[in-house]
């Protein structure tokens, strides 16, 4: 499946995307230039016209160090102010 991020934190991820996996699902998510992979769990799912964008926020399983690390880089860069002052 192919979703885009929404919002990204240590803990989770909110994923845009018009087929959501059902609440208690578990995926493999593979995501940033540095090819983080995580296994999360889906938490909450919502579909088109719920109040918001579709899509489903999912809470990371067990990830490790290295892994943790490299989501605050994705973080910090997405944040950066150069990434900012792009953006407007």
């Amino acid at each position: 499946m192919y979703a885009r991020i929404g919002n990204l934190s240590e803990g989770g991820i909110f994923l845009r995307t018009s087929t959501p996996l059902e609440r208690g699902s578990r995926a493999m998510l593979r995501f940033g230039t540095l090819g983080v992979e995580a296994v999360a769990r889906v938490v909450w799912s919502r579909m088109e016209g719920q109040g918001g964008p579709p899509g489903m926020g999912l809470a990371f399983e067990n990830i490790d160090d290295v892994v943790r690390e490299a989501i605050r880089r994705l973080i910090e860069e997405d944040t950066s102010p150069a990434k900012l002052q792009a953006a407007n």
